[in-house]
């Protein structure tokens, strides 16, 4: 499996909207959100380059084992996405726009490529860190949730704010639902 890896250092993330300090450490993540043409496998009329979808939150526990890691916490992606300087979008403060990442005013109604907005990656260099797809975390909420982030191609550009969280059931498997990948470097 061809997967592509990024080295974000560790710090302190002011969590969350109360900005509760939580230390996170040196991690390795998946450039963008896992795609088909990283598992090997094509699903028909689906382009390899777009992000895998329409698995459960146990379902992409097992591929991100399968590639060497785990999937974030939701402090952890919250530091990837914001930095130590806490931005409020993974490319600055920029207000967003369509070239920036796929949100539900971009006009694409669907997932694209994970390499269709450069100009929208992390200083870092990930992307896809909003918009395209939610992202599975490993926090669990109440009633069997577990907190997306990131925003997907439709949501609007409010959720795919750094320090947005949303949720949904462990077992759903949605079109707009993804994820990336971690692991100790």
């Amino acid at each position: 499996m061809n997967v592509e890896w990024v080295e974000v250092p560790g710090g302190t993330c002011a969590f969350g909207d109360d900005a509760r300090p939580v230390e996170v450490g040196a991690l390795l993540w998946t450039r963008a959100p896992v795609t088909y043409a990283q598992l090997g496998c094509a699903r028909s009329g689906v382009d390899g380059l777009r992000p895998v979808t329409g698995i459960s939150h146990a379902q992409a526990i097992l591929v991100a084992r399968a590639l060497g890691g785990r999937l974030p916490t939701s402090a952890e992606w919250e530091w990837m996405a914001g930095g130590p300087q806490r931005r409020r979008w993974p490319w600055g403060d920029q207000e967003w726009c369509p070239e920036l990442a796929n949100l539900r005013d971009s006009g694409l109604d669907a997932t694209s490529p994970v390499d269709a907005h450069p100009a929208g990656a992390t200083p870092e260099g990930l992307l896809d860190v909003a918009g395209n797809v939610w992202e599975w975390t490993l926090r669990a909420t109440m009633g069997n949730g577990v907190t997306l982030r990131g925003g997907s191609y439709a949501s609007l550009p409010l959720y795919a704010r750094t320090t947005f969280r949303n949720a949904a059931p462990a077992e759903v498997a949605s079109p707009g639902i993804g994820f990336r990948v971690v692991r100790q470097p």
